[in-house]
């Protein structure tokens, strides 16, 4: 004599038993987007219990028969009559019919992590350089269509789909929107690339446009998008060219104005140290001639002086090639012709003018 007692819910078949599930829930783990019952037998008046959080969906040879949203039901006859239609033993006075029943989680997921599976192409906006980015971040999603995202997704006999599963299905997809948005949005911001790489939010916020779409056709609703970094790859080879560069650029922004003027002293100043060597050589290279030194001397000195438009006081100007010399001097210091201080007279009293002067010193007379 046996020590188990038979199930009421046991009904006798020929060649075995059957046991007829009369409470259906989800029982899953809770990590999944969607779950699939493993019993496919009930009986009429069977309980449903569907999560608020999940919604229920009863499947019958390929086809949804209905949905049910968070709440406790009694399947009969009477009040769902699909149950008629797909029944398929009647035994000891119970009704029974055979589906499959899927749990589909309606609540926002846990972030999922994505990243580019390659580096980027891109060209820096500024400077020129080719280099190359790697982006990575994550995203949250809801099953907004529990149907579509079931029948054009999962598809049958799949016994549960948890959520990193989707980037096996958007791998490829994702990552042609998301490289080609970035390398877009690199090449329109007229930035350096260190410096887009701090607008990540609002970069983030242009490829969830482009993305959610696409995972609108599985009944997907993208409820964020985020890019927790996009940087230069470590053994890129202009990376190093891309940092001096932008580090020159943060000491340009000290200087201001004067950062020109600050660089072309540096020049100078170190060419200068050679006895006037390395200013002739650089002179010649210019074709600047024998008098390289000394016009590349006057240059320093114009960005060494702050006084760099002011011109000599009482001067005098070279009638050959037009240079400015001081005052006293007897030849050009640019072209070596003899200077000759060409006098001036006023018109109305003959009296001699100095040098730049704009009225008679004697009779006040206007100079033209």
């Amino acid at each position: 004599m046996g020590i188990f007692k038979k199930n009421p819910n046991e009904v006798n078949y020929v060649g075995g038993e059957k046991h007829w599930t009369d409470v259906i829930k989800n029982s899953s783990t809770g990590n999944e987007l969607l779950w699939l019952n493993p019993e496919e037998d009930f009986n009429t008046n069977s309980t449903l219990i569907v999560a608020e959080s999940e919604e229920a969906l009863f499947f019958k040879d390929g086809i949804v028969e209905q949905v049910f949203e968070g709440g406790k039901y009694t399947l009969s006859t009477n009040n769902y009559p699909f149950i008629s239609r797909i029944a398929t033993a009647f035994s000891g006075g119970i009704s029974t019919f055979n589906c499959k029943v899927y749990f589909v989680r309606k609540a926002h997921s846990q972030e999922i992590l994505w990243g580019t599976d390659s580096p980027v192409q891109v060209r820096d906006p500024k400077l020129g350089i080719a280099t190359s980015v790697q982006a990575r971040g994550s995203y949250k999603i809801q099953i907004d269509d529990s149907k579509k995202f079931l029948v054009k997704l999962v598809g049958n006999n799949i016994q549960n789909f948890q959520q990193d599963s989707l980037n096996q299905y958007f791998r490829n997809e994702f990552t042609q929107y998301i490289k080609s948005s970035i390398a877009q949005s690199i090449k329109n911001s007229n930035e350096e690339i260190l410096g887009i790489c701090s607008n990540q939010v609002e970069l983030a916020k242009e490829i969830q446009e482009e993305l959610a779409p696409l995972m609108n056709e599985y009944g997907i609703k993208l409820i964020s998008f985020t890019l927790a970094a996009i940087d230069i790859p470590q053994n890129d080879p202009n990376r190093q060219k891309l940092e001096a560069a932008f580090a020159t650029k943060g000491e340009a922004a000290i200087y201001g104005e004067d950062y020109n003027r600050f660089v072309s002293r540096e020049i100078l100043t170190n060419l200068s140290k050679n006895d006037g060597a390395g200013l002739a050589a650089m002179g010649a290279g210019l074709g600047m001639g024998v008098n390289a030194g000394s016009q590349l001397a006057n240059m320093a000195n114009q960005f060494i002086s702050p006084q760099t438009n002011a011109q000599p006081q009482n001067g005098v100007i070279c009638q050959k090639c037009n240079a400015q010399n001081q005052a006293g001097a007897k030849f050009c210091s640019s072209c070596g012709a003899e200077l000759v201080a060409k006098k001036l007279f006023c018109t109305n009293c003959g009296t001699e003018l100095a040098p730049g002067s704009k009225f008679c010193s004697s009779c006040g007379n206007k100079i033209q």
